[in-house]
């Protein structure tokens, strides 16, 4: 049974898209309001002569309320909002789903209308109808507040162009050309700063509420608030194409993901619904073989009793809701899931796998130590790493090119070739140059007498010529969160590891002062592959943390990939499962206690939907349960189930 069918409202629907215009939100607001009245209309004339019915059968009681009359005024009761659901099944019919729910409802009240139970026919389809809308408007600000919290794409910008000034559709920008951002002003493109320096307020997209100041040349992405100064911006993407963008799409189609529970449940409905119109065919008809007296408006009654109980919409509307409210959940915290299948295999986890740079330590390295030999020129050697190191996409180049300055436009390397998990080769006036780790030193014959051992910092060993150089030591700062995240991952009762091709003394020194399960240093990618497979054979299913591009292998591998640094890297927004926007260490376990409370809620649901049905249902088979309890197992159920699923995204999570 889709979601169509469990909530078909267009005017809701119409109104969302609307809503969404971002240059009138006030006027998509009344129209809004104005939507909803009229959606509530048929509803409310309904119930108001259904209440004049109620008085005149049992208060008023005049003689003139009898026969055709009465009839009259429960059917001007009941069309408003019988029609659209008979309609409904009708169109269900025509598409091949036979036994939708409002197939259900519309036999139940018109067997409950032939036997003369008028005021219940009405009530029951008022009572669903009310239910249904009140499901459209969930699902909707479920839908709603997962867009609006990531949809922060002003619609028009300033350009300079002559040293004019010009409002233009942000989606007309071309690359190249620049903006112009007023203070207070929100960046509608991806880009870099051309003004000397600005500060941002970036909680939009990281949930990091600290001003984030930049200098020119720094990356600055659509959603970024000025917050000081004009400050001018060149554009390096399209619109379409910015980071913002991207997420804004990862999530609007999170729900096409769906999670096994959620694809459970709507295969069971689809064999559910026909077994239970069957079983209310089997309760009318059976007796009359069995029962000395049998009165076709008793067991016609019990029949649509139990038509109205099976309705399955509480299952089929409120746990798809309950992932919609996950999903919404993790992107007010800067996690953003690709779709209910991810929260659910997170909620299941006992192993998380951590990369070490970027996820637990800073990623951003400085130079700490120089050791060159003195039978080489310090300066052209600097030089000569400074450019191989531009090749690399590692924060250890970032670190050498900070270090030692602009490259020198006269140097020529040739064949410049990275190593997986050991460095870069290049050839420099004809002889071989090394830079990496001391395995690559060991790859190429390379001699020297340093031990690997006596460094806790991350390491440049070098080679000019088939002759040892030197080194240079790189640091790098475990992030301050790190620790907490470890020991937030330890009350979850789920194992921490980290894997890392740095140095084994390094990841084993992070891993000492973290307080992590288990550590392995010195990994080429097809080692933490094979660690990865055997931590999962021995512990369990296993989440691996890292940045997405260079682990790709591992990511794959892993039941759920996450990511670091969702901001930094398309490919990461790509590959990755789960994205954590702001590089928080913290948000790991922050990820998993939003996808055991999702799953939680939706157990609930299903708990709480299948029992209420079952007990109500025998009693209504039994003639212990009346219409007006067999509303409270399908709408009252409907809107508790739904109650509970929207209360995931206002949950406080904490860690």
């Amino acid at each position: 049974m889709s979601n169509k069918e469990c909530c078909s409202n267009p005017p809701i629907k119409n109104d969302h898209e609307h809503s969404h215009s971002h240059d009138s939100h006030d006027h998509s607001h009344e129209t809004s309001d104005k939507s909803i009245l009229q959606l509530f209309a048929p509803a409310i004339i309904s119930f108001v002569v259904l209440i004049i019915g109620i008085l005149f059968d049992y208060y008023f009681k005049p003689t003139w309320f009898e026969g055709w009359s009465r009839i009259i005024l429960y059917a001007i009761a009941y069309l408003p909002v019988g029609w659209p659901v008979i309609k409904e099944a009708f169109e269900s019919m025509k598409n091949g789903d036979i036994f939708s729910e409002f197939f259900l409802m519309s036999i139940a009240t018109i067997g409950a209308i032939i036997i003369g139970e008028y005021p219940e026919a009405v009530a029951v389809m008022l009572f669903y109808s009310v239910g249904e809308i009140f499901q459209s408007l969930a699902v909707q600000k479920a839908k709603n507040n997962i867009a609006s919290l990531m949809d922060q794409r002003p619609d028009e910008v300033t350009i300079i162009k002559n040293n004019q000034h010009r409002t233009v559709k942000a989606k007309e920008v071309n690359i190249g050309q620049k903006i112009l951002l007023k203070p207070g002003e929100k960046l509608a493109l991806d880009g870099e700063l051309f003004s000397e320096q600005a500060s941002f307020n970036t909680s939009a997209l990281t949930g990091e509420s600290k001003p984030d100041t930049k200098q020119k040349g720094d990356e600055v992405l659509a959603g970024m608030i000025n917050l000081n100064s004009v400050a001018e911006v060149l554009v390096k993407t399209d619109y379409q194409d910015s980071k913002l963008s991207k997420i804004l799409e990862l999530v609007q189609n999170a729900n096409q993901q769906k999670a096994p529970t959620e694809l459970f449940i709507r295969k069971f409905a689809k064999i559910y619904t026909p077994i239970v119109t069957f079983l209310a065919l089997g309760i009318f008809v059976l007796p009359y073989l069995f029962v000395e007296v049998y009165d076709y408006k008793t067991w016609l009654y019990r029949a649509c009793i139990f038509l109205v109980i099976s309705c399955p919409c509480a299952l089929v509307i409120s746990i798809p809701l309950g992932y919609f409210g996950g999903i919404g959940a993790g992107s007010k915290n800067g996690i953003l899931f690709k779709g209910g299948n991810f929260i659910d295999a997170l909620a299941s986890i006992k192993n998380v796998v951590m990369d070490k740079t970027g996820t637990l330590t800073e990623g951003v390295f400085k130079v700490k130590d120089i050791q060159i030999s003195k039978d080489f020129n310090e300066k052209e050697i600097l030089e000569v790493l400074n450019k191989l190191e531009s090749h690399s996409t590692h924060p250890i180049a970032t670190a050498i090119h900070e270090y030692v300055g602009e490259q020198n436009p006269n140097l020529i390397l040739e064949n410049i070739e990275e190593i997986p998990g050991r460095g870069l080769k290049a050839n420099y006036q004809g002889k071989n140059f090394l830079a990496g780790n001391f395995k690559l030193m060991e790859k190429f014959g390379i001699t020297h007498d340093l031990n690997s051992k006596n460094f806790t910092e991350s390491l440049i060993a070098i080679a000019f010529d088939n002759k040892f150089v030197g080194y240079i030591t790189i640091s790098d700062q475990i992030k301050p969160e790190a620790s907490t995240a470890i020991a937030e991952l330890k009350k979850l009762n789920i194992n921490s590891f980290m894997l890392s091709g740095d140095k084994k003394e390094v990841v084993e020194s992070v891993a000492q002062q973290l307080q992590i399960n288990h550590a392995s240093g010195g990994l080429l990618p097809e080692d933490k592959v094979a660690e990865l497979k055997k931590i999962r054979s021995q512990y369990g299913s296993v989440a691996f943390v890292g940045d997405g591009v260079n682990d790709a292998p591992v990511v794959a591998l892993a039941d759920v990939g996450m990511a670091m640094g969702g901001l930094g890297s398309d490919a990461t927004i790509e590959t990755a499962d789960v994205v954590i926007q702001d590089d928080k260490a913290t948000k790991i376990p922050l990820a998993i206690k939003i996808s055991k409370a999702t799953k939680k809620v939706v157990w609930q649901n299903i708990i709480l939907a299948f029992g209420v049905k079952a007990i109500v249902l025998i009693l209504g088979a039994g003639g212990l349960a009346t219409m007006w309890e067999a509303v409270f197992a399908d709408v009252g159920v409907a809107l508790l189930a739904i109650l509970n699923a929207v209360r995931i995204q206002n949950m406080n999570f904490k860690v």
